[in-house]
């Protein structure tokens, strides 16, 4: 058995205005050439399959897309919904998508044996047992009790997330065993898995979940699964240094952070997972192309005439008409406030391929500017720009202090996030 593990597509972003269809569109072109190519039996996405609750028509429309194609090569396609994902818009088209060979789980279910999937390979035999887990909303798992501290929260919710995983993992246990009374074949388990846990790697990109109640679920508490798919964190990762806990990340970089500061090209994968005689045999990583040329240039002003210099160098003698413009995202270090800033990049990069999509000086000068937008009304400002503001008084240089800045980062998106998704929901 051999499965595709992806995730976090987020179908519909504007990243800064620019529509990412293209690149998308890209992607799912080439996603099922490697189903063929790598004789992929199904494929998981591991949520986030949309950027907003409401998406576009255009991102629906890539979905379906892909549904399609799926079901033509005849192979499993299995969706499980994000934080970024409604449940409501994953469940209208639900029960159409059955009859093609794709199974949808948008939310947490009262009937635990509706997460207990059987995963069939391109010929249609039994394959592999899945514990379907999607993101996990609180209000599906407990009920809030007045009176609790913060602390007993965190607690409550950790233990009412592993008991989840651990009811979902005792009936695929028990279906595995029963099978394997008429069958005599072990089959594997796998789990999924959308959620922070502890010790990864996060972007900019990600709205971390469970903030206020909980940071990151510990390793330890998921079940003994065979191989647990895992998507919300953007960049490819073990998890508790095991092969067999495994975020894939996002195929496409979702912010400007997901790339190096000298890197044309981003680390982006999706993960081939084959199983053999009932357990893991390999992990394996297909990188993703770069779909839409993204780059980063961090420095005085000095060096970033360097690096566009350079980059122009490497790119004489390209057709600019088959090519698409460099996004670029530089930081500027200067001692001083320069109000001409942007009007000396512009000349920079006169007559070259780009497009600057992001234009900032660095976080240790920024607090020059803020002083200087004091005039500001707080309703001109969203409410990321008055948390940034305030985070640009503080200084975040040891890896403790970095841990405390994920971890405020993670309690203020979690708590507007929550509040989109749920005006989504009753919309």
């Amino acid at each position: 058995m051999r499965i595709l593990h992806t995730s976090d597509w987020h179908l519909g972003q504007f990243f800064i205005n620019k529509s990412r269809a293209q690149e998308h569109q890209k992607f799912i072109t080439w996603l099922l050439n490697q189903v063929v190519e790598y004789d992929v039996d199904a494929v998981i996405i591991a949520g986030d399959i949309f950027d907003t609750g409401s998406p576009p028509s255009y991102a629906r429309e890539l979905y379906n897309q892909f549904v399609i194609g799926m079901n033509k090569l005849g192979r499993q396609l299995i969706i499980l919904a994000g934080n970024h994902d409604s449940v409501s818009t994953l469940n209208e088209s639900k029960n159409i998508l059955a009859h093609l060979n794709t199974q949808v789980i948008a939310a947490a279910s009262d009937h635990l044996a509706s997460q207990v999937l059987t995963l069939k390979n391109k010929t249609g035999e039994e394959g592999a047992i899945m514990c379907a887990i999607p993101y996990l909303r609180p209000r599906d798992l407990m009920q809030s009790r007045s009176g609790e501290s913060a602390q007993q929260k965190q607690q409550a919710l950790g233990l009412a997330i592993g008991q989840h995983y651990n009811d979902v993992f005792e009936l695929a246990e028990q279906q595995r065993d029963e099978q394997f009374k008429t069958t005599n074949k072990r089959l594997p388990i796998i789990a999924t898995g959308h959620l922070t846990t502890m010790g990864v790697t996060s972007s900019d990109s990600v709205r971390d979940i469970y903030i206020g109640s909980l940071e990151a679920f510990p390793a330890k508490d998921f079940p003994a699964a065979d191989y647990i798919a895992l998507g919300h964190i953007h960049r490819p990762q073990r998890v508790a240094k095991t092969d067999h806990i495994r975020y894939c990340g996002s195929p496409i970089p979702l912010s400007f952070d997901e790339l190096g500061s000298d890197s044309e090209q981003s680390k982006k994968e999706v993960l081939l997972v084959d199983f053999k005689e009932g357990a893991l045999n390999r992990v394996e990583s297909l990188s993703v192309p770069l779909f839409q040329p993204m780059r980063v240039m961090k420095g005085n002003l000095n060096s970033i005439e360097q690096q566009l210099a350079k980059f122009k160098d490497n790119h004489i003698g390209n057709s600019q008409d088959d090519q698409l413009p460099t996004w670029l995202s530089i930081e500027v270090e200067t001692q001083d406030y320069l109000s001409d800033l942007q009007q000396r990049i512009q000349t920079l990069t006169a007559n070259m391929n780009v497009e600057i999509l992001q234009l900032r000086r660095a976080r240790k000068h920024q607090q020059q500017r803020i002083e200087r937008e004091d005039k500001e009304l707080l309703a001109e400002l969203s409410p990321e720009d008055v948390f940034e503001r305030r985070l640009a008084n503080e200084v975040f240089e040891t890896e403790d202090d970095k841990d405390r800045l994920i971890r405020l980062k993670t309690a203020f998106t979690d708590i507007v996030g929550e509040l989109k998704t749920e005006l989504n929901d009753e919309d």
